[in-house]
């Protein structure tokens, strides 16, 4: 059966529930408690969610993963769902250093990196610090600087789904139910002022990436995932049809086909 959700209203009403099964535990690293959870046990794939949201905002592609084979780890970004964090800015640099964090504690020497959003800017900040342990990095909806994003259009009523949504999965996980307005204000200002890679910054990444975008994302430019696919070496460029910022969540089938297709040519 296929599954949509393009209005968001499914996710808006119900969220997410990841699936049963998780080995999960906390990290202490650098002022912070790191949730992560893993499911299966083949080759790691470690998935990091966007702003605002959580790891169970990945609940659509863990099965498709694990019945593909792979060893699916969720990771909480620190503030973000049972993460915590501490009163210093936040920052895309200290968020890679977290997953490195729970990679070492895992065991895991190589992984590739799944980014959506935020953590997408997260997994290529971490690509080009410890290449060596990165089999590659899926890079979907994002900018890495200011003149990828575009002008938001607030009476989109997706955004507003969504943002209903995030602030009641918070209210629900985290360990300051009334931080929420508190985590806004902290991602939106890391937002406005990070991430700034030059043309030289990208050129020097030297692992697989895919820069993938829907065809009508409300945040990112096409122009820029274009971009990225042009000057990091090696990178390819993939559009998804029918979908917006939010594909995993409203085509899941589309989302993760393009996903596993990925992986397969990794050397994982």
């Amino acid at each position: 059966m296929v599954s949509t959700d393009d209005d968001l209203k499914d996710f808006a009403a119900q969220g997410l529930t990841l699936p049963p099964g998780a080995v999960e535990g906390h990290v202490e690293h650098d002022g912070a408690r790191i949730w992560h959870a893993s499911y299966g046990a083949g080759k790691p794939v470690i998935l990091l969610h966007g702003g605002l949201g959580h790891g169970g905002n990945w609940a659509k592609q863990v099965p498709a993963l694990t019945a593909a084979g792979y060893r699916a780890i969720v990771i909480d970004s620190r503030g973000h769902g049972r993460s915590t964090s501490d009163d210093r800015p936040y920052s895309y640099e200290r968020m890679a250093r977290d997953t490195r964090a729970v990679m070492d504690v895992l065991g895991i020497g190589k992984a590739a990196l799944i980014g959506w959003s935020d953590g997408a800017c997260t997994a290529l900040v971490l690509a080009g610090r410890i290449p060596a342990r990165i089999a590659g990095v899926f890079f979907f909806a994002c900018n890495m600087d200011p003149s990828g994003t575009k002008e938001l259009d607030e009476s989109n009523p997706l955004l507003g789904r969504c943002f209903s949504r995030h602030a009641k999965d918070y209210k629900s996980l985290s360990a300051t139910p009334e931080g929420f307005e508190s985590l806004v204000a902290a991602v939106t200002e890391m937002q406005r002022t990070q991430p700034n890679y030059s043309a030289a910054d990208l050129a020097a990444i030297t692992v697989p990436v895919w820069s993938v975008i829907g065809e009508a994302d409300e945040f990112i430019k096409r122009d820029h995932a274009e971009y990225l696919a042009q000057t990091i070496p090696g990178a390819e460029f993939h559009l998804l049809p029918g979908v917006s910022h939010f594909a995993p969540l409203q085509r899941p089938q589309v989302f993760n086909a393009a996903l596993l297709e990925f992986l397969a040519k990794l050397d994982l």
